[in-house]
């Protein structure tokens, strides 16, 4: 048991000191690192999977060590919660410390004075009876000075002591302290905080609204955050810009957006705001941040009574330059087209292939030479037959099951190039399908962190805590004041000692006998010493 209990307290002391703390700070430091280099499941799960596609040997060991949940392993949350323990061990008997000193007596003068690094002896005119109101005098010029004053009646001595410095300490318990609260205000934010993703289309979109997870793409929700209490906020994008470069490089991305929250739910009232990449819009603790943009084909499916359907879906960005684009369009039949169910569901149509915003053709193959929506044009497999949408299984927004196809039940009707506004009718079914142009689409992120101002007070109180520690030392100064057996005048001698930085000390210790001494020293000064 006693090896035990000393093994414990060991380990604490190890683990509360300061050198600790600060290797545990730079581990925390270095771990982000893959954080910030590699894709993160929680971000974006698709960019992940092509990492592992294109790594097929260290990407399996990186996903087993966590590398792509950096935030969310348990060797980051090991760091975290042991830097938080070593902090909190180690700041606090500091700051019981730290109180003590500023209550403490201060001490009292060293019996040799000339033996501090920086010593002045002086002759004063006075009398022996003005050594009192000498050294209050002294007290009174030593503004932001702690003083304490002593008397010694065996040999008419009077001594001040005087210190100053105490905000140093304080400082970097304020630093410390603030990291601390730093750390707790990141945890309470991803704990009571949420993300989510959702696409929203431009120009006369459906918008959303974030009354419930339901409504986004992707949710990604604090340990206790149940999704019943999210702040509602609905938003609609009436347009989208983008300025590019010749070459193709995207200079600005912005969005006119409408929004409503709050009160604005109730009455209806919709507000504007210019969205734009670094400039979220804030509202009730949310924020709303610009991320990605993509475009959205439209295709107007036409069945043989006449009756028409049209679907606009996001397609996605296979290529950042041009923003050649691939995905998915399903189209159900009206209820009165085939009023048997089971001959509609083989009507239904998928349209599959590529979206180029600028058209350029390399003989029948299709490509784009500009991410601008200058001359959409489409290259697409159009499929007719049992889409699945009927099934209730889940299937990808981008690409086609082709285990229907394989089956049977999707057969390929054809497969063709289209620029906007053209056509093609299909031989079996006499459907026609046009291609209507595209639009915009812009990818939001709704944030919400309860800890965000929490943060930003803490990261203010770390740097001012840096500043003052850094900024101001720790001096004593000593006054010995004795009588010389004359009637007019009396011996002062100084001594002072730098507790931390001794740099600039001995102009400063200069300056202060110059003003602790003005107008006080005899005509016929004698200066015992000065080192």
């Amino acid at each position: 048991m006693r090896r035990l209990a000393a093994w414990t307290r060991n380990t604490w002391r190890t683990l509360t000191s300061m050198g600790t703390a600060l290797v545990l700070l730079f581990l925390l430091a270095l771990g982000a690192i893959p954080g910030a280099l590699l894709p993160q499941r929680s971000l974006n799960a698709g960019k992940v999977d092509e990492y592992l596609a294109a790594h097929p040997v260290i990407g399996p060991w990186l996903d087993r060590v966590q590398a792509f949940n950096v935030f969310g392993s348990f060797w980051f949350t090991a760091i975290y919660v042991l830097l938080f323990i070593s902090l909190v061990g180690c700041l606090t008997p500091r700051m019981i410390e730290h109180a003590k000193s500023l209550r403490a007596t201060l001490v009292p003068a060293p019996r040799n004075l000339a033996r501090l690094p920086k010593h002045h002896a002086a002759r004063i005119v006075a009398g022996p009876g003005q050594l009192n109101a000498l050294a209050n005098t002294m007290a009174g010029r030593l503004r932001g000075w702690r003083t304490v004053i002593r008397h010694h009646d065996d040999d008419q001595t009077v001594e001040l002591s005087a210190e100053k410095g105490y905000l140093r300490e304080f400082g970097n318990l304020a630093f410390h302290f603030a990291l601390l609260g730093l750390l707790v205000a990141i945890a309470v934010g991803k704990m009571f905080g949420y993300e989510g993703n959702v696409i929203v289309i431009a120009d006369g979109g459906p918008g959303f609204c974030s009354a419930s997870p339901a409504a986004f793409d992707s949710f990604r929700a604090g340990n206790v955050v149940d999704g019943t209490s999210l702040h509602p906020i609905c938003i609609r994008v009436n347009d989208f810009q983008a300025q590019y470069l010749p070459s193709g490089q995207a200079t600005s991305f912005a969005a006119d957006i409408d929004y409503q929250a709050g009160r604005d739910l109730n009455t209806g009232n919709w507000r504007p705001y210019r969205l734009a990449v670094n400039h979220p819009l804030r509202v009730q603790g949310d924020r709303v941040y610009l991320q990605g943009h993509g475009y959205a084909p439209t295709f107007t499916v036409t069945f043989p009574d006449g009756q028409t359907r049209s679907a606009t879906v996001q397609w996605r960005p296979d290529n950042p330059q041009t923003l050649l684009s691939s995905g998915v369009v399903r189209i159900d039949p009206p209820a009165g087209s085939y009023p048997d169910p089971d001959q509609r569901r083989r009507h239904q149509i998928a349209i599959e292939g590529l979206l180029a915003p600028t058209e350029q053709l390399d003989g029948t193959l299709l490509s784009s030479s500009f991410p601008a929506l200058n001359a959409p044009a489409v290259a697409v497999d159009i499929y007719s037959g049992d889409t699945g949408l009927d099934s209730g299984r889940p299937q990808s927004l981008y690409s086609l099951d082709h285990r229907l196809i394989e089956q049977h039940r999707l057969v390929k009707a054809t497969r063709v190039n289209l620029r906007a506004g053209e056509q093609v009718r299909l031989e079996q079914d006499g459907i026609i399908v046009r291609f209507d142009g595209a639009v915009p689409f812009i990818n939001l992120q709704v944030s919400h962190d309860p800890g965000q101002t929490w943060v930003l007070v803490f990261a203010a109180m770390m740097m001012a805590g840096l500043l003052v520690s850094l900024l101001v030392r720790r001096r004593r100064v000593w006054v010995r004041i004795t009588p010389t057996g004359a009637t007019d005048t009396v011996n002062v001698e100084l001594g002072g000692l730098a507790r931390t930085d001794n740099s600039g000390w001995g102009d400063e210790f200069e300056r202060l006998t110059d003003r602790l001494l003005a107008g006080s020293e005899a005509p016929d000064r004698r200066e015992l010493s000065l080192r």
